[in-house]
């Protein structure tokens, strides 16, 4: 009998907490996100030196509130799933670990409290409430857009980083010491904060030749920033290309509106839009 109600239990926990797509799952989702905005803010204040002196107490208590709720949560997702070890080991399961842990490793060591600010990664959740089709196939249209890009985007910046190494160099000859570029792993520094437009300010050109390597190179900049963007650019292109998605009239096989526009057969079922 208690088995009997430990497995309705443990069903009942599944399917509000990993139900998505039902009233009570939505639900456990949204007080979830709240309340891990509420948890990065209070984090957040509690750096403010005026606030955290007049609110100390308070800060802390809420804090340690929902540092229980979450680690009740924690327990709960893996006594209500058949394979805990995989929630565990997964990409979700080491985030919400890493949640709850900085509040009970400060009872140890003072100041690692701070770090339950990597709650906010709890709020990538938000993807998986926001589960419509079309958002779900733009996100992965983006992603197969960028692995495509991968080769392309290392080469790119491989070649970035040997013509840093090779701009800082240069720099450090032609400025020395004198001008801040005292060793060559700081002019490389200066080619990066000017390369990638920042411009600290900290370390500058002042002979002609040096000032104008660096006008090169801030031009350089802005065709490296726009260099990437167009190759995942081209990618989502070519893959949008020809694959222009309906959403009139859905395949009636499987009720399917995710196919191209010039596809002959349903991809999902294989019905033949044909005899549509």
């Amino acid at each position: 009998m208690a088995e009997l109600k430990y497995e309705r239990f443990r069903q009942k926990a599944n399917e509000i907490i990993h139900g998505t797509k039902t009233k009570a799952g939505r639900l456990f989702d949204l007080i979830l996100l709240g309340l891990i905005l509420l948890s990065v803010l209070l984090v957040m204040m509690e750096t403010v030196s005026e606030f955290d002196l007049k609110y100390h107490y308070y800060l802390v208590l809420l804090e340690w509130i929902i540092t229980v709720l979450f680690t009740i949560e924690y327990i709960f997702r893996i006594i209500s799933i058949n394979r805990p070890w995989k929630y565990v080991t997964s990409f979700y399961g080491i985030i919400d670990l890493l949640a709850i842990l900085p509040m009970y490793l400060s009872i140890f060591f003072l100041g690692t409290s701070i770090m339950t600010v990597v709650r906010s990664l709890r709020l990538l959740r938000l993807f998986k409430i926001l589960n419509h089709p079309k958002f779900t196939s733009q996100s992965a249209q983006l992603n197969q857009a960028i692995t495509a890009s991968k080769g392309k985007i290392i080469v790119f910046i491989y070649f970035v980083l040997i013509s840093t190494i090779i701009i800082g160099s240069i720099m450090y000859v032609v400025e020395g010491k004198e001008s801040g570029f005292t060793s060559i792993p700081a002019s490389i520094y200066w080619t990066i904060v000017t390369l990638t437009t920042v411009g600290y300010g900290d370390i500058s050109p002042q002979t002609p030749l040096g000032q104008f390597i660096a006008s090169f190179v801030m031009i350089l900049g802005y065709g490296i920033i726009a260099v990437p963007t167009g190759i995942v650019t081209a990618e989502i292109a070519k893959r949008t290309h020809g694959k222009m998605l309906i959403n009139k009239q859905p395949c009636t096989g499987c009720g399917t509106e995710d196919y191209p526009e010039n596809a002959n057969f349903c991809p999902n079922c294989g019905h033949s839009f044909d005899t549509k």
